[in-house]
């Protein structure tokens, strides 16, 4: 089921999003495994404006999503799955749940950004729709959360920035 996430949700997400990591590590991209997860006041800045959900099995999130408006759109800030999870169709239904709160928001689409070569990223949001940005179609907004991106190192490997 998908749901807002509540205050008592966000240690959940913190942990999920360190168990969505590992496979990371085994791409030679032990420095995305190793990263922090978001803090939980960081979370909880989503939450308290409705911009976070989870997938919760009953027995807790098992899932995540984390969105916020970027220049008429939705913007899909995380998404991540525990790995216990994968491959269930949770992340699509989160995308998804996505798509139709910015529908309902007027929103223009979804955007995220992403990395080109991992198969569960751009690949995959490719598989649901998304396309790759061109640089000269990226708006003020995306430009900058791409500027925050390379400050914080992502880009040792290859990242695009995605819409639908």
């Amino acid at each position: 089921m998908i749901r807002p996430a509540t205050p008592e949700d966000l240690p959940a997400l913190q942990d999920i999003e360190r168990a969505a990591g590992e496979p990371f590590r085994a791409l030679g991209m032990a420095a995305i495994a190793d990263d922090d997860p978001p803090s939980l006041a960081d979370l909880a800045a989503y939450q308290s404006v409705g911009h976070a959900w989870v997938c919760d099995t009953g027995d807790g999130p098992v899932a995540y999503l984390l969105a916020e408006v970027v220049d008429g759109h939705g913007h899909i800030e995380q998404v991540s799955v525990h790995p216990d999870h994968a491959r269930r169709g949770l992340g699509r239904r989160l995308i998804e749940h996505a798509a139709e709160w910015a529908s309902r928001e007027g929103l223009a689409g979804l955007t995220l950004t992403t990395y080109a070569e991992v198969p569960w990223n751009a690949p995959y949001y490719a598989r649901l729709g998304f396309a790759t940005l061109d640089e000269d179609d990226l708006t003020d907004g995306l430009r900058a959360i791409r500027t925050h991106e390379i400050a914080r190192g992502l880009d040792a490997w290859p990242r695009v920035t995605m819409r639908r």
